[in-house]
């Protein structure tokens, strides 16, 4: 089940989520997560600052993102797993503060550094997410997709190494559904095979999923997103657009 950044977007919608995924328990579901909506182009933006020199700013733009993230925290989740994401969530801003001083001095090539940055939407979503399963009572746990799927090294839009993604998702995976519990991952990101963090392209959540469904031989892998599917046309261009209920692959394509 793959949720998009506007599923889960603010409080309301992590407890829409939640409910969705605690009707689907007895189909051992896995959840595939986007970055909360307006994130990634948040940390996209901060990376491009941060390479213009301006670290304090590009660290200053980033707060207002991680406010929301502790808003959804204080709203759903008691007070132990909120102290628990508070320490998470300083974590990350102390490292993405060190990665956009990287950024400003070019101690790293830009395109490694870019995806390292941007990776922090998912990473932080999809630790919220879990922490939301369990306050609802739900058996979570967040799993690292750094450690699941496995790229080439193109930054910015990496080619998963599918044997070798393949095997990891199933040994990582498997038992945790066998034992009744929920895997939480982070779309979109990945990792190369040395260990530096990748990012499979925008639209890489869907990616994702569909990587873990077909590697755990699941009977279907679910979108989930805000609106209501695919169209006959843009129904911003054309008003009178309708949903199609039916769309082969080669339609699709």
């Amino acid at each position: 089940m793959k949720f998009g950044g506007t599923s889960v977007q603010d409080a309301e919608a992590f407890l829409r989520v939640a409910s969705i995924v605690a009707g689907e328990g007895e189909n051992a579901p896995v959840v595939v997560t986007s970055a909360m909506s307006k994130v990634t182009d948040a940390l996209l933006n901060a990376f491009e600052t941060a390479k213009r020199g301006e670290v304090e700013n590009a660290i200053l733009s980033l707060e207002p993102h991680f406010e929301r993230h502790r808003a959804v925290s204080r709203e759903l989740t008691n007070e132990a797993q909120q102290k628990l994401f508070e320490v998470e969530l300083k974590f990350a801003e102390q490292e993405l503060g060190d990665l956009l001083m990287r950024v400003s001095r070019r101690s790293l090539p830009l395109s490694m550094l870019k995806d390292a940055i941007v990776s922090y939407g998912e990473q932080l979503s999809s630790r919220l997410l879990a922490e939301v399963f369990k306050a609802k009572d739900l058996n979570a746990r967040q799993m690292d997709s750094r450690r699941l799927i496995v790229t080439d090294d193109e930054y910015g839009s990496a080619a998963p190494i599918w044997d070798e993604t393949e095997k990891l998702i199933k040994l990582e995976l498997h038992n945790l559904i066998n034992d009744g519990e929920i895997p939480v991952l982070g779309g979109f990101i990945a990792a190369s095979r040395g260990g530096e963090t990748t990012v499979l392209g925008r639209g890489g959540s869907d990616y994702s999923a569909a990587l873990v469904g077909a590697a755990l031989r699941a009977r279907e892998i679910q979108i989930w997103t805000d609106v209501t599917g695919v169209l006959t046309c843009d129904p911003r261009i054309c008003p009178e657009a309708k949903t199609l209920k039916t769309l082969s692959y080669e339609e699709a394509a």
